[in-house]
């Protein structure tokens, strides 16, 4: 088989925007059983053919005499008549889907606009996608960047059209966004797909624990390669189909001659016997396994198996987000992944809530008091002291900062119901934090008068967070106010402070003055120049929302808020406001403030 390897060139400088890169190398995709999980670093995938790789030939079979069917007889010519036989189904050409400009999010659809990447380079965007370590720290920049690379856009210069899709897929999964990616990939056609796309296709039907999805994929993925993946979803897909005996026949073949793992092979033939009455009795055993990919997520989840904890735990918080989707695990088991999902920005305060109302359904009227979902709906449900109280007890009961945020994704419809009053100044800082969570920054900004009357240490984090994330300033900011709150900032290095520094002086909300004052003052230089600065400045002279919100991604590289410099706070901040997207830039800097 044809193998191509990745050797992407990114160049130095803001003008490889619009510049063509030196060519990619070029090498197949890793091998899709197992394939590679949880490491945005593999080299998977990287083919960027037009056509797809030839196989090597084969010998043709000897014929095989069989007796024709009734009535199909040398001696009845008619029978024989071409016109009277099916004809093969094709797509007319005035059906077939451009492959030139594809994307679900038209402008009128939160999409960013045709112009959004304008005419930066396609293997530039596309090396930027693959370097992107998601998920990323920020809900909110993980949520823009969803909406951008679901966004209808041309296919830019030097990468095929498809490639450029499959690309954004790709991205789209390691965040998290398993039924985004698959929007994607459902938007081309089939006989369209390269190398590439057959990869991210069918590491998009796993991830959403659809073997289904491996159907249409089999016969053309086998002329692009020769990955055991084909055999097994080609017995997968049989049983799909009603066919057992078929399906019985292939898996046994596959087994003689695959080298893939016991465990994987039981996981398809898992899926055989909920397909077809094969009489396989299978039990998955995890013990000898080490490792999770998707291949094993996809088709256990597929079959109502749950993924042992130690093998989810080192799989990545992306795969989590794919398992709070997963239709077929219970939704008790799915629960503390839709946390995850929710704090990732693949879950709603919508669709966190809708969980944990079916689990309550189903509690025991004695036991729902005490519940989780007993106490959602007492923040949603109950009078003005009761949903204070319940929220009050989501919030606190959180094990982790992760989980802490999610909780607030949660409550974050309840707590903008809430009437803003000075015998609630104590929880106003987490109010305002559970409702910016999910954008509510109006409802949010309505809290300003109760924050400006309170004890400026008291309202120190309340204030800070409606200093960023009003639609205009609504809070007193200037250096005076700035200096008692640094005063006070207990966090590592006065980390809260700078950040705050970064923010107001990207939404350019603080005097130029003061913050050149209050810069030198805690050792920032927002006017530091680098590779990365550089290419977000032309992407925004060159008014390129969607590239902005690549780059902001890339800037934000790394486990938690603690870990991103505010000078890259900044620079994201100002050029998200610049390029007219202004709320993006709030959202993000009062998350930063609410997380730390």
């Amino acid at each position: 088989m044809k193998r191509w390897r990745n050797k992407l060139l990114l160049l130095g400088g803001a003008a490889v925007l619009g510049l063509a890169i030196p060519a990619l190398g070029q090498e197949a995709p890793e091998s899709l059983l197992p394939p590679g999980f949880g490491d945005p670093g593999a080299p998977l995938p990287a083919p960027v053919e037009t056509t797809p790789a030839p196989r090597p030939s084969a010998p043709a079979p000897a014929p095989v005499s069989a007796p024709p069917p009734p009535g199909l007889t040398e001696e009845d010519p008619e029978a024989l008549d071409e016109a009277e036989l099916p004809k093969p189904i094709e797509i007319p050409d005035a059906s077939r889907r451009s492959i030139d400009i594809v994307g679900p999010l038209g402008p009128g659809e939160w999409g960013l606009g045709t112009g959004a990447f304008g005419n930066a380079n396609g293997r530039f965007l596309s090396s930027l996608m693959r370097r992107l370590d998601a998920p990323l720290p920020s809900r909110w920049s993980s949520i823009l960047l969803r909406r951008a690379l679901l966004s209808r856009v041309p296919a830019p210069s030097n990468v095929h059209p498809v490639d450029w899709v499959a690309e954004r897929a790709w991205l789209l999964l390691r965040m998290g966004e398993a039924d985004a990616a698959r929007m994607l990939v459902q938007s081309v056609d089939v006989d369209r797909f390269t190398p590439k796309m057959f990869a991210i296709a069918v590491q998009t039907a796993l991830a959403t624990a659809d073997p289904a999805g491996l159907c249409p994929l089999i016969e053309p993925g086998r002329e692009t390669s020769d990955e055991p993946v084909w055999a097994l979803g080609e017995a997968m897909c049989a049983a799909l189909e009603g066919d057992a005996a078929r399906a019985s026949t292939l898996i046994d073949q596959a087994r003689r001659r695959s080298d893939a793992r016991d465990i994987d092979l039981s996981l398809a033939e898992k899926v055989i016997g909920a397909g077809t009455n094969t009489r396989r009795a299978v039990t998955i055993e995890w013990d000898a396994v080490d490792a999770l990919n998707s291949w094993r997520f996809g088709l256990a989840s597929a079959t109502g198996i749950e993924v042992p904890d130690r093998l989810m735990d080192g799989a990545g918080a992306h795969v989590r987000a794919w398992k709070a989707r997963a239709p077929m695990l219970p939704v008790e088991q799915r629960i503390e992944a839709a946390q995850w999902a929710a704090s990732l920005g693949v879950f709603s305060n919508a669709s966190l809530v809708e969980m944990y109302s079916l689990i309550a359904d189903s509690t025991d009227p004695s036991e729902i008091e005490a519940s989780v979902g007993g106490r959602v709906r007492q923040a949603y449900a109950g009078d003005a002291g009761a949903r204070m109280t319940a929220m009050r007890g989501l919030w606190d009961e959180a094990d982790s900062p992760m989980e802490r945020h999610a909780r607030r994704v949660l409550t974050a419809s309840a707590a903008a119901r809430m009437a803003p009053a000075q015998s609630l100044e104590g929880d106003a800082a987490e109010l305002i934090a559970s409702m910016l969570a999910a954008g509510y920054d109006e409802r949010a900004a309505r809290w300003s008068n109760v924050v400006e009357a309170m004890d400026e240490a008291a309202a120190d984090r309340a204030w800070a967070v409606l200093a960023v994330a009003s639609p205009r300033p609504t809070v007193a900011i200037g250096a005076a106010r700035f200096d008692g709150f640094r005063d006070r900032d207990e966090s590592e290095n006065g980390h809260r402070a700078k950040m705050l520094l970064a923010a107001l002086a990207g939404l350019g909300r603080i005097d130029d003055q003061a913050q050149a004052r209050l810069a030198g003052d805690l050792g920032l230089q927002f006017d530091a120049e680098n590779q990365w600065t550089r290419m977000l400045e032309q992407a925004v002279r060159s008014r390129q929302p969607g590239t902005v919100a690549l780059l902001a991604g890339i800037g934000m590289q790394t486990g938690d808020w603690r870990g991103v410099p505010p000078e890259h706070l900044y620079h994201v901040v100002s050029a998200l406001r610049r390029v007219g997207l202004d709320y993006y830039a709030r959202m993000i800097a009062a998350e930063a403030l609410a997380r730390l």
